[in-house]
């Protein structure tokens, strides 16, 4: 991409994650950029995956936001400096617990040039080694910048960038051994958002909540913080939502908290049956804690004596280091529940040279790979299509958010059944283009027979319990994974 200023040089990634893997591997095989920089806040590549053996009590704030729960550092005025650790919580442990798996199955979790060691779904620390490996397999080592914290991202005056973009990221090293924090400053042409949407957690509002936690604040705790069904053994637990961590939770504790396990369901999921599992009640939503303990539903039933409440209720996106104030306007919002003047799930409207990775919930591993490709070809100006006309960007985000709240889906929900998927793709695909004769540039996957058939076919979680078909053990795997019959695909037409 060309500037006024001249062509981009320098790209910093936040990230070191899966999306932050790709983009450094995208941006590199431009043979472009002269400066690729990945800044992680953990001290090893593998983002979301990254299991803390040890996490420490997290804060509920029920009904809170990331701009409230997770806002930004106070900068300090002079820099570089150094300073003693920060205090405030950065939300940096993760969710990962002793027996979660994939949930996608793995020839469509990875990225095209390197499979997943076995699958189809994979215990936490495959795709944990396949990030830290794809780093070091791609020679992307030395842009890695560990245990560095992205503090802020300004927009530097068009004064001072002489009429184009640049950018200045405030940047915080943890020292453990001195114990203190390093701060710094670096400008670059170019950002690429990495960072993922699973570190703060969201706990929704309920009468009574805030007085309940109050006189019993061991009882509450988010999923982020669950690891083993051990500590909750005999005890008389109650699990809310049911998306895969709220099943996944409810199903592990059968057998070792005392039974039954209660879990409270807003709506019914498509693994869902006509009743719960075995050890499993279900109960409907939370109308009322009680200062007694007693915790009221919608229908008027109740539990006492509660011993835990894990909340399985997700997490709100979070960019504590984007200066509002300096750059114009937030990132997210929250109300709508989207990215703020975006384009393709992918590009921004007003920033010509951010973007950002992973936001859609679809392909994970994959879809990263049709995004950090389609960026970096329009970083280096070699796209082959170009980005449409300002109106048509406004258009497209007007009509998706007027279409989803018809269909009362999430603006960044992108539907496979339909062929959305196939069509998100495939804008990807013709923005980025084949790259050079002489092989700069990736080259944007396809969407082989294999591919779709495994995501139309292999399941998780069972779907419609009691009909599933046939069941395949997956190897090195505990319990099943199912095989759904069907005749034809959204996508691919029929297999011969």
């Amino acid at each position: 991409m060309a500037t006024a200023g001249g062509r981009i040089k320098s790209v910093a990634v936040v990230g070191a994650g899966a999306a932050g893997a790709i983009a450094a591997a995208a941006l590199k095989a431009e043979n472009y950029f002269e400066r690729i920089q990945v800044f992680e806040r953990r001290e090893t590549p593998g983002g979301t995956w990254i299991y803390d053996a040890e996490p420490t009590p997290l804060p509920i704030y029920p009904g809170y936001l990331p701009p409230d729960t997770d806002p930004p550092l106070r900068i300090p005025e002079a820099l570089p400096t150094v300073t003693p650790p920060v205090q405030q919580e950065r939300w940096t442990k993760t969710p990962v617990y002793n027996s979660l798996t994939t949930n996608v199955p793995a020839i469509a979790m990875s990225f095209s040039d390197s499979p997943f060691a076995y699958g189809p779904f994979v215990p936490h620390y495959i795709p944990r080694q396949y990030v830290e490996n794809y780093f070091s397999t791609h020679r992307l080592d030395a842009f890695l910048q560990l245990s560095t914290t992205v503090e802020e991202i300004l927009k530097l005056p068009p004064k001072y960038n002489k009429g184009y973009e640049r950018w200045k990221l405030t940047l915080r090293k943890h020292d453990p051994v001195r114990r203190l924090d390093f701060w710094w400053e670096e400008e670059f042409d170019a950002v690429i958002l990495a960072n993922g949407h699973y570190s703060v957690p969201y706990v929704p509002y309920v009468k009574g909540l805030e007085e309940y936690i109050s006189k019993y604040p061991e009882r509450i705790s988010h999923s982020k913080e669950y690891r083993t069904p051990t500590l909750y053994a005999n005890k008389k637990v109650l699990i809310i939502g049911n998306s895969a961590s709220g099943h996944d939770l409810s199903v592990d504790l059968v057998g070792t908290a005392s039974a039954p396990v209660y879990q409270s369901r807003r709506s019914k999921a498509r693994w869902d049956g006509d009743g719960p599992l075995s050890g499993i009640e279900w109960k409907p939503t939370i109308k009322e804690y009680l200062p007694s303990g007693r915790i009221v539903f919608e229908d008027d039933t109740y539990l006492d004596d509660i011993d835990a409440v894990l909340y399985c209720t997700g997490y709100k996106p979070s960019f504590p280091f984007w200066n509002v104030e300096t750059n114009g306007r937030p990132l997210w919002d929250y109300e709508g529940n989207k990215l703020i003047k975006t384009y393709w799930h992918t590009f921004f409207q007003d920033f010509k040279t951010l973007g950002i990775i992973g936001m859609p919930r679809t392909l994970t591993f994959r879809s990263f790979e049709y995004q950090a490709i389609a960026l970096a070809r329009v970083l280096s100006g070699r796209n082959a299509v170009p980005l449409p006309p300002l109106e048509e960007q406004q258009r497209w985000e007007r009509d998706r958010a007027e279409r989803k709240s018809r269909e009362r889906k999430k603006f960044h929900d992108i539907m496979w059944e339909d062929g959305e998927t196939e069509g998100w793709l495939k804008g990807l695909f013709d923005i980025a283009g084949l790259g050079s004769i002489r092989g700069e540039g990736l080259v944007p996957p396809v969407l082989s027979k294999e591919l779709i058939w495994a995501v139309e076919h292999l399941r998780k979680y069972p779907e419609n319990p009691g009909n599933q078909g046939n069941k395949k053990g997956g190897e090195g795997m505990e319990g099943e994974w199912v095989v759904v019959e069907r005749q034809k695909f959204a996508l691919g037409g029929v297999l011969p």
